[in-house]
């Protein structure tokens, strides 16, 4: 393996999401050289498999006051609120620069509204008393990703490094300064080249995303492990409320096509969830969980599914959308109907049967709302961060609009430290990669055998419903694992695949710790245990933090 020499750049971004690429623009139009590393192709991220849209408040049927309201209730009582105001407000400006970057967001006349041809379609989804989610049809996050890539592309201040995938930060405490902590750059492994190099930064902002593949059922891409998180939980950063894990309820249920999510905006126009009676009659059964029913928040569909497929020993639930016509369900969901029909279903004539399955973390690195870690240097911005926007419980749809905003107040933030930033770096100090003794390995069967073995009793005890004893038993296995994998780490030169386990792991243990930490039942964390909410725990966070 080649160990390259120390390179130097502007501004340092890990992740090419909604996240990433907003703040490389944002950085680049203000004259800032920006490289984008990203562990695998450019545009391969979860933003691209995003259907609903990007909740904002857009017409004067809406107000913020309302869009804040129906967030903080989703929220359980742990957002911040003036967080959630400080995003909300920013919304509709973020917006228009996004379609001023070509994003088409898709139009009433679309959907045949003659009268209101130029008028942007607003859909709702669970937890809104409003419709506000603007989407392009039902391939929304495709749509942003394509404008966000074609305007990096061609931006001259912006260097893409695909196939690179960030192994460690660089911190003055981990090269063995005694000074205040400041975040110098990223060792990075190009898994094509075989080196590792080493880039020095003026800014480092994680936009890493999802730990969604910690799960054996997952809606998200493959390159969802959780790296950015832990890395930063390797350099000392708190970590936040990651015992609230979101399962989206409703993931197509099929044996040949998996993880396609089937939008929450499918609920939004009606679609009721339905199952099997004694009978075997198809009835609605939302109605005795929620005063919302279909469309009541993701934490209690979620748990209603799988309570009521484990007490009838069903494996699905169903969505019944049979009261749209096929014109109508092709217009408004052009990729699901055709996804569906892969299978065998049409949406207008055919229930489709559907499960829960991990979908999106609502803890993560601890950052106000300018994506600032507390760490000079360092940024985290997208899913990886916790701004405290999403509370124990995500609002549909809030998660694109804290991807596009944040990136804004981030990028302020830091060309208003640029020059304290650039006087405080140590790169003359800071030292190349080093391989020590470690050799290439022949055993890759154990980086298998963990990969598998950890995502399954993630999925079996640290899922929608816990215990205090599954939860034991999964820090008892997680302990042992890791202990394992760090020794392979430390044996055997560095490849993506373990590099990718190594993380993973490191994120399993956090969300157990976090989910034991939590003597309660709060959004998307349930405990038979503690079955109720405790009022001394509202707007109480839940820290995880290396001690270094």
């Amino acid at each position: 393996m080649k160990i390259e020499a120390v390179s130097e750049v502007g501004h340092l971004i890990i992740g090419s999401g909604l996240a990433g690429l907003s703040t490389a623009l944002q950085l680049a139009e203000a004259g800032e050289k920006v490289t984008v590393v990203t562990k695998s192709l450019f545009d391969d991220c979860n933003t691209k498999l995003a259907q609903g849209g990007i909740a904002c408040v857009w017409d004067d049927q809406d107000t913020f006051d309302e869009h804040i309201a129906d967030t903080l209730e989703a929220g359980g009582r742990l957002c911040n609120e003036e967080v959630a105001r400080t995003i909300i407000e920013a919304g509709p400006d973020a917006l228009k620069e996004l379609i001023g970057r070509g994003t088409r967001f898709t139009t009433r006349g679309e959907l045949g509204a003659s009268s209101q041809r130029d008028e942007l379609d607003l859909g709702r989804e669970g937890g809104h008393h409003k419709r506000r989610v603007l989407h392009s049809g039902d391939v929304t996050g495709a749509e942003v990703q394509r404008a966000l890539v074609a305007s990096c592309q061609t931006h001259p201040n912006i260097e893409i490094l695909e196939n690179h995938m960030a192994i460690d930060l660089i911190t003055k405490r981990r090269i063995g300064l005694k000074c205040e902590d400041q975040c110098l750059g990223v060792y990075v492994l190009d898994h094509q080249g075989n080196s590792i190099k080493t880039f020095l930064a003026i800014s480092t902002t994680i936009a890493s995303g999802s730990p969604g593949k910690v799960y054996l059922y997952t809606s998200n891409d493959d390159i969802a492990c959780g790296d950015g998180l832990a890395m930063c939980y390797r350099a000392g950063l708190p970590i936040a409320n990651m015992e609230f894990i979101q399962f989206h309820p409703t993931i197509l249920y099929h044996p040949k096509i998996n993880s396609f999510l089937i939008s929450e905006a499918v609920r939004g126009e009606g679609a009721i969830l339905k199952c099997r009676d004694a009978s075997g009659k198809m009835v609605e059964f939302m109605d005795a969980y929620h005063p919302m029913k279909s469309l009541a928040p993701r934490d209690v569909v979620a748990r209603a599914i799988d309570g009521e497929m484990k007490r009838r020993g069903e494996e699905c639930v169903f969505l019944d959308i049979r009261h749209h016509s096929e014109a109508t369900l092709k217009r408004r969901f052009p990729n699901i109907f055709a996804k569906c029909l892969e299978a065998d279903i049409n949406m207008s004539k055919d229930l489709i049967p559907v499960v829960p399955a991990e979908h999106y973390s609502c803890g993560g690195v601890r950052t106000d709302v300018n994506g600032f870690t507390g760490m000079r240097g360092l940024y985290a911005v997208g899913e990886v961060a916790c701004t405290g926007l999403h509370g124990a419980n995500r609002l549909a749809s809030n998660s694109l609009l804290e991807a596009l905003v944040v990136p804004r107040f981030l990028a302020k933030h830091i060309m208003d430290n640029r020059d304290s930033l650039v006087a405080s770096r140590s790169a003359d100090q800071c030292p190349a990669w080093s391989c020590g003794n470690a050799q290439n390995s022949d055993e890759m069967v154990v980086i298998s055998h963990n990969w598998e073995e950890l995502r399954r009793f993630m999925w079996d005890y640290v899922g929608i419903f816990r215990t205090n004893r599954r939860l034991e038993r999964a820090k008892a296995r997680i302990q042992l694992l890791r202990s394992e994998i760090e020794r392979f780490y430390w044996d055997f030169l560095v490849s993506r695949d373990l590099l990718e386990l190594r993380n993973i792991a490191c994120v399993a243990e956090i969300i157990i710790d976090s989910a034991m930490s939590r003597k309660e039942s709060r959004g998307l964390h349930y405990n038979a245990d503690y079955p109720e909410l405790n009022p001394q725990l509202d707007f109480v966070d839940t820290i995880i933090q290396k001690k270094i």
